[in-house]
């Protein structure tokens, strides 16, 4: 397994008479699958709530989802299964795949009852998770209901930044409507995977497949994006890094001690890449081929039971002209409204969080031409409905809150 590491700057040009410039540099970062490969087992961990608010089809339909996940797993593939109400209890501990049926016993007898504590359903699934996280992809999926009622969603937090300290990838699942979107975002976010909606108990089984598809594509494991900035060259202050592709993120970035910045990225799929917008600020360069920065990607290779390897150093260069022409790059502008589309709906809810209806409809407006400019037609759809609501004097439903920042971040699976 080798990696594909591909920058693109939205436009390779420079005027070599400006004192100041800016441009955005697109990273790409994928895992690429080689004839030798072996597979590499999967490590999976189902959190699942099973408070009273999940009782009767919502269960029923997790229960389902479950078992078919279940019967996708292959000999030599590990689970676990954690489950919580306003207490946690581990209902399969970590095992390698051997007895399906009991463990489809032991999934069929779960009941609904009692609160929701989610930071104690976490602790033990990333406890479990890690047991059997050599040589494997190490996954998990939470899937809850409700609000973190009987836990502290603070420890969520700690725990998730823990789990990416053992390589370990968090991926959540909002079932309904009455889950709370900032946290589950946040675990999701912090643990480098993915936010899920379930709107509807029926599709509890599609978005398991669909995050289980994503889980059986990762090639590559605990991957850094580091690099370097020639001098002349500076990151944007605010927000100057975020993932923009297969989820908008914004990234945290950690300078080392050598001049060097570290971002951590996570799993790297095989078919999916990874796509990181860095926001630079280029000062006045000599005529010519100009480096700007050094890229190298830190990775860990389970198929071969190695860790910490890097890729070769990648420059990338600007050319500086005394006679500037544009050089733009369609597809890291493609990129830039991704970001806009998120940043400008973060604004709108902020405004509607401060009771600023009409400021919200124009910012979701401006999100929906954003999304309609990028060709996501569903996005642009869901957000103008939302901004036409509030324009209406009409509440937005927990329903359309969830939705309008689904469509932010990641293109409307349901679309």
């Amino acid at each position: 397994m080798k990696v594909s590491l591909l920058p693109k700057l939205n436009d390779g040009n420079l005027d070599a008479s400006q004192m100041n410039s800016q441009r955005q540099l697109a990273i790409s970062v994928s895992a690429i699958a080689e004839q030798m490969d072996r597979d590499v087992p999967l490590n999976l961990c189902l959190i699942l709530d099973h408070s009273g608010s999940m009782s009767g089809r919502p269960l029923e339909t997790v229960k389902k989802a479950a078992i078919r996940i279940l019967d996708r797993l292959k000999p030599g593939d590990r689970l676990s299964i954690v489950v919580f109400d306003h207490r946690a209890k581990v209902l399969v501990p970590n095992q390698a795949i051997e007895d399906k049926e009991r463990i489809k016993q032991q999934i069929n007898r779960l009941a609904a009852d009692g609160g929701t504590a989610i930071d104690e359903g976490l602790r033990l699934g990333i406890e479990e998770l890690a047991k059997g996280k050599k040589e494997a992809i190490s996954q998990a999926f939470l899937l809850t209901d409700g609000e973190n009622e009987h836990g502290d969603n603070k420890r969520c937090l700690k725990f998730a930044q823990l789990a990416t300290g053992y390589s370990l990838t968090l991926n959540t699942l909002g079932f309904g409507d009455n889950w709370n979107q900032d946290i589950l975002e946040k675990i999701a976010d912090a643990g480098g995977g993915t936010l899920s909606y379930i709107q509807q108990p029926e599709q509890a089984v599609d978005e398991f497949s669909r995050l289980f598809n994503r889980m059986q594509a990762v090639g590559l494991t605990n991957a850094y994006l580091i690099f370097s900035l020639m001098p002349k060259v500076r990151l944007a202050e605010l927000k100057p890094i975020a993932q923009v592709s297969p989820d908008t993120i914004e990234l945290p970035v950690q300078e080392e001690a050598d001049g060097r910045y570290t971002i951590r990225l996570g799993d790297l799929m095989k078919d999916t890449e990874r796509v990181v917008l860095l926001n630079l600020y280029l000062g006045q360069f000599p005529q010519g081929k100009q480096a700007i920065a050094n890229l190298q990607v830190r990775y860990d290779d389970p198929a071969q039971n190695k860790t910490g390897l890097v890729t070769e150093n990648i420059t990338v260069n600007v050319n500086v002209l005394s006679a500037y022409q544009s050089d733009s790059n369609p597809e890291v502008q493609q990129h830039i409204l991704a970001l806009a589309k998120y940043r400008q709906t973060q604004l709108a809810e902020v405004k509607l969080q401060q009771g600023d209806r009409a400021g919200a409809a124009t910012m979701l407006q401006t999100a929906a031409k954003t999304a309609l400019q990028m060709g996501d037609v569903g996005a642009a759809t869901v957000l103008q409905t939302s901004a036409t609501r509030l324009q209406a004097g009409e509440e937005l439903s927990e329903s359309d809150r969830k939705k309008t920042r689904i469509v932010s971040k990641t293109v409307l699976q349901d679309e």
